[in-house]
């Protein structure tokens, strides 16, 4: 049994968002997270806070200088907007996390493409061997 797999690729971060830009997310938790806002319309959607998440991002640089405690008091007073040192802490690991899944399934995805154009060659040179058609 061959099955053709055929070509795929996945979403890279910058085919999704244009520098400077964030998008809506889905909401998939009760709590909202820090960055984002319910939206009115559509309850299923949580729209971008610039400010907020690009204060994130400073956040995450002040890390490897300040304890987590001195950087959410900074966060939340630039952004008028409570964050704990836990909640930073959580927030910080988990896009980790998810950053680091996100680089090991591409990484797979490139190996099971190799693996699939290697076992494509070998089925090309065998010779004699009985098709499996029948």
């Amino acid at each position: 049994m061959t099955r053709e797999i055929g070509v795929w690729k996945l979403p890279q971060p910058t085919d999704l968002k244009k520098e400077g830009e964030w998008l809506k997310i889905p909401r998939i938790a009760r709590t909202i997270p820090f960055g984002y806002v319910l939206d009115v319309e559509d309850k299923d959607l949580l729209l971008p806070i610039t400010l907020e998440l690009e204060a994130i991002e400073q956040a995450r640089k002040y890390i490897k200088q300040y304890s987590y405690r001195e950087v959410a008091n900074w966060l939340s007073t630039r952004t008028g907007r409570y964050i704990s040192h836990v909640g930073l802490r959580k927030r910080l690991a988990h896009e980790r996390q998810r950053k680091d899944q996100a680089t090991s399934l591409r990484r797979w995805a490139d190996y099971a493409e190799k693996a699939v154009l290697k076992a494509k060659a070998i089925e090309e040179e065998r010779t004699g061997a009985r098709s499996t058609a029948e």
